[in-house]
């Protein structure tokens, strides 16, 4: 996606969902702050069935396609690292990031909460974000 079709596609995101986004500001940006830093302990642990209960559900069936195996095996194979404290959590509707320490998260708001969509997410000089784990 270019970076203005990015931009776009963002715009609309915002304009859409921050008419429907449930919970203040405030509220909205703990709720991503504590499922970055539940992921990210469950990381640490190594504790992949629950980063996989973390993940959505586009992600789980990308990494799980991939591997050809359950998300635990695919995550335990990916070697992604502990991204640290959460630093910065941008909520925009129901789209959000998390910058931690050495990682960026992006989730999304789901009926069962926030989940992580993509992890191990670096920035790029007027690119996108790599991300090592994200949906399709």
């Amino acid at each position: 996606m270019t970076r203005r079709a990015y931009g776009v596609t963002l715009s609309v995101l915002l304009a859409v969902c921050g008419v429907g986004g449930c919970g203040t500001v405030a509220e909205r940006r703990d709720d991503v702050r504590d499922t970055a830093a539940e992921f990210e302990r469950a990381l640490t642990e190594r504790a992949y069935d629950r980063m996989c209960a973390v993940l959505a559900p586009a992600t789980v069936e990308e990494l799980e396609q991939t591997a050809d195996g359950p998300c635990a095996t695919a995550l335990s194979e990916e070697s992604l690292r502990p991204g640290g404290a959460v630093r910065r959590t941008d909520v925009y509707g129901n789209q959000a990031r998390a910058v931690l320490s050495s990682d960026t998260l992006f989730l999304s708001r789901f009926t069962s909460g926030w989940k992580v969509v993509a992890a191990g997410c670096e920035p790029r000089p007027q690119e996108p974000y790599q991300c090592r784990i994200k949906g399709g």
